[in-house]
């Protein structure tokens, strides 16, 4: 089975949310031209998918795959959290930049507690 084979076989919950985290970071693609934060997301979206791959064919569909967000997205968030005063809520790109911040904490949130459960032995998906 591939990755998204196994994410498939999830239950809508966790597919949902795959797939929002999918379009969310995709999105960046529409901003890249007018904005530089844009950039930095989209440069770790697409590091996370080479990352996310060799982790996938490595370990399998295991909590470690987490470690892919932990590396890319928490200097990317970091990064997007120190230029908050820049990023005005009242534009299309300012918006789109505090949802993806909003989703990508979210989702290191989980990672990092599956990256603990990970080591701590406990290796399912």
């Amino acid at each position: 089975m591939d990755m998204m084979a196994n994410i498939a076989a999830e239950g809508p919950l966790l597919q949902g949310w795959v797939y929002w985290m999918m379009i969310i970071n995709t999105a960046s693609i529409l901003f890249v031209i007018q904005r530089v934060e844009a950039r930095w997301v989209l440069a770790a979206w697409v590091a996370n998918l080479f990352l996310m791959g060799f982790l996938y064919d490595t370990y399998g569909y295991t909590r470690i795959l987490g470690l892919s967000h932990i590396v890319l997205w928490t200097p990317l968030l970091v990064y997007l959290w120190r230029r908050r005063s820049e990023i005005d809520g009242s534009s299309w790109g300012g918006r789109y930049l505090w949802v993806l911040f909003i989703t990508n904490f979210v989702s290191l949130v989980f990672d990092y507690v599956d990256l603990v459960r990970y080591f701590m032995g406990d290796q399912a998906a």
